[in-house]
């Protein structure tokens, strides 16, 4: 089987580390051309040299967008497809995990969430979908949680705006298979990355990262947690022609974590 992506172009958020960076030089590795977008342009610029290490003769983009504004997305769009000529393969990845009793919720917090999650997908898809539709042939792939499948408690809004990013992303699947525009999401449950290691710096337990980590895994039906290369790998099999009759699906790479299919 053939996985490769060349010749294609790329849009990566939140990639600047963790699994958007795992994504993105995953990409890059199988011949894409690769934008990452964050806030801060100090860890862009460091994703950057550090994918072009893995990767020779494609062309990687430093983009910082705040990605909960229609404005700089916009913006964003247009500099990828000055660069690239187009953009075939979009990864909403940008994310964050706000939590805590629902009462305890204030409109700013669901707003905000809702802004970067669920809004940055529908703004991003409305700007590139149609030109994924013309050239028949696309790949979007929403980067989610297993909690939009079985929310825990105290996890909203995270995992209500998750949800209705897994419902965008059926919606948009219906719309898109007509025109080779497959759509995906990909499901994470406890994967070794940069949230991983603010947790463990939060929370200070008196144990090495490393054991911090193995502990965290032994819930975990595989005994382990994840790699961010795992999540990539997959991911890079969703965006390639090899994956060309996948669409519409909810896809958990959790180990076997999660309690729904």
């Amino acid at each position: 089987m053939d996985v490769r992506l060349d010749g294609k172009s790329a849009i990566v958020t939140g990639g600047s580390k963790g699994l958007g960076l795992a994504i993105a030089k995953e990409f890059a590795a199988s011949g894409a051309n690769v934008a990452i977008l964050a806030r801060d342009q100090s860890s862009l610029n460091d994703a950057k040299a550090e994918i072009e290490k893995v990767a020779k003769g494609v062309k990687v983009l430093a983009i910082s967008c705040d990605v909960s504004k229609a404005g700089p997305i916009e913006a964003a769009c247009k500099q990828c497809n000055d660069a690239f000529g187009k953009v075939d393969i979009f990864v909403n990845n940008a994310g964050q995990s706000t939590r805590g009793p629902s009462e305890t919720i204030t409109d700013e917090q669901w707003q905000a969430d809702l802004d970067l999650k669920l809004f940055a997908q529908i703004r991003f898809c409305r700007i590139l979908m149609p030109q994924m539709k013309q050239r028949k042939w696309g790949r979007i792939i929403s980067v989610l949680n297993i909690g939009a499948k079985a929310p825990g408690a105290d996890s909203a809004p995270t995992s209500v705006s998750r949800a209705a990013q897994m419902a965008l992303t059926k919606a948009m699947s219906m719309e898109g298979a007509p025109h080779n525009v497959l759509v995906n999401s990909l499901h994470v449950g406890v994967i070794v990355s940069d949230q991983i290691k603010r947790r463990f710096d939060r929370e200070r337990p008196n144990v090495s990262f490393e054991q911090y980590v193995a502990d965290a895994g032994k819930g975990v039906p595989m005994g382990r947690m994840g790699k961010a290369e795992e999540f990539a790998n997959v991911a890079t099999f969703l965006a390639s022609d090899a994956a060309g009759y996948v669409t519409g699906c909810a896809i958990n790479v959790d180990g076997g974590r999660s309690p729904v299919v």
